[in-house]
């Protein structure tokens, strides 16, 4: 039987936040009226169960309207983006029976937004190691001390889910994975987000300076270096498979402008005919095109995979870095294909595939990167290096 994908995003709604991405990026602005659409839309709550108040949407449904939002607006789609993995870790977690993320959904569904502040500078453990401090509490809560970068909804979000090194006992240091308030204080926010591309999602440097998270708002302790238990492998299926999404949106609005950039020129060599019937051009559309298919097919078939929990066993995580870096780098292709098709004015400022351009070089900074993903997908095959 064929699938019946549920949806949110109105074509109205897609319209309007296509209208405004320009302006947002040439004046290095936040979307708020885009984030106002969104909420309306219910589009903020859609991971969040249909008893709790939400839409219940599944991981693969989710990553369809983030290639359509992406496609319109991607710096928009990827500060969303954010707040959709907070809360898609917490559903598929409490799916299996994990309420350790329930305040998260419950939250959402009152209006709450979450952002990520995980990444660091000069971190390259990424996940598996923190330069931020995590100080506990007499009551078990924990206070964190550190710097996060691209923290994205930087002007907006309410919960921050971050991490830091509890080492207070050398044998057993742990890394404390718990969500702060923003109103309780100990963050500042700075204004340094003045980028290359994705400009609208304005994810700014955040320094947690004793963000205090109560002890029902720590997730997890868990031992320094890679892990398999459950909110590891959450996090990375639903941040690597939207990640992708977004990208993959990227890719299948640069080759709809491709197209129709091709079946606009003319040439005078060939007598006023189209471009789109010079076979050399003809071919870069296809390749273009042949790109974009196995993004968008890989991206929703491994979405699905997730929801219906098909067991890829110690290769899961080899996929999700994998999926990463494949539809990053095949949205670069398409975007540079869709350049290559459109003539001279597509390098003007303004100009939707100059932007697209801009924020298509953003998926080389996002985790996992390609050394640690050659690496993970390296020791799935392999097995560990050897020590000498």
């Amino acid at each position: 039987m064929p699938r019946h994908h549920r949806t949110l995003l109105t074509d109205d709604l897609i319209a309007r936040v296509h209208d405004r991405a320009p302006v947002h990026d040439r004046d290095n602005t936040f979307p708020h009226d885009d984030l106002a659409d969104l909420h309306a839309a219910g589009y903020l709550t859609a991971f969040v169960p249909a008893e709790l108040g939400g839409a219940g949407l599944t991981l693969e449904e989710v990553a369809r309207e983030q290639v359509r939002l992406a496609a319109a607006a991607p710096a928009t789609a990827l500060a969303v983006n954010m707040h959709l993995v907070v809360t898609g870790m917490a559903a598929l977690l409490a799916a299996d029976g994990d309420d350790s993320m329930r305040f998260v959904l419950q939250d959402a569904a009152a209006g709450e937004v979450f952002a990520f502040g995980n990444s660091e500078a000069g971190n390259d453990l990424v996940m598996f190691g923190s330069r931020t401090r995590a100080e506990r509490a007499a009551d078990g809560g924990y206070r964190y001390v550190g710097t996060k970068i691209f923290t994205s909804l930087s002007p907006v979000w309410t919960r921050l889910a971050t991490f830091g090194l509890d080492d207070a006992d050398p044998s057993d240091p742990r890394l404390v994975h718990g969500v702060v308030a923003r109103e309780q204080g100990g963050v500042t926010v700075g204004e340094d987000w003045d980028t290359l591309g994705m400009r609208a999602t304005q994810s700014a440097t955040t320094h947690l300076e004793g963000a205090y998270a109560p002890p029902d708002r720590i997730v997890r302790r868990l031992p320094l270096g890679p892990s398999a238990d459950p909110y590891i492998v959450a996090l990375f299926s639903v941040f690597e498979i939207l990640l992708a999404a977004v990208y993959t949106g990227i890719g299948r609005r640069a080759l709809e402008l491709g197209a129709a950039n091709a079946r606009r020129r003319t040439s005078m060599k060939y007598d006023g005919r189209s471009y789109a019937d010079d076979p050399d051009i003809r071919w870069k559309i296809a390749d273009a095109a042949l790109a974009q298919d196995g993004a968008e097919l890989q991206v929703f078939a491994l979405a699905r995979d997730v929801d219906e929990r098909v067991d890829h066993g110690a290769r899961l995580f080899a996929q999700l870095v994998g999926l990463k870096v494949r539809a990053t780098e095949s949205a670069r292709v398409v975007v540079d294909l869709a350049l290559r098709v459109s003539g001279g004015a597509a390098y003007y400022a303004g100009n939707e595939l100059n932007r697209l351009y801009r924020d298509v070089l953003a998926g080389i900074y996002h985790p996992s990167d390609d050394e640690s993903a050659h690496a993970t997908v390296a020791q799935s095959v392999l097995g560990a290096v050897n020590a000498r």
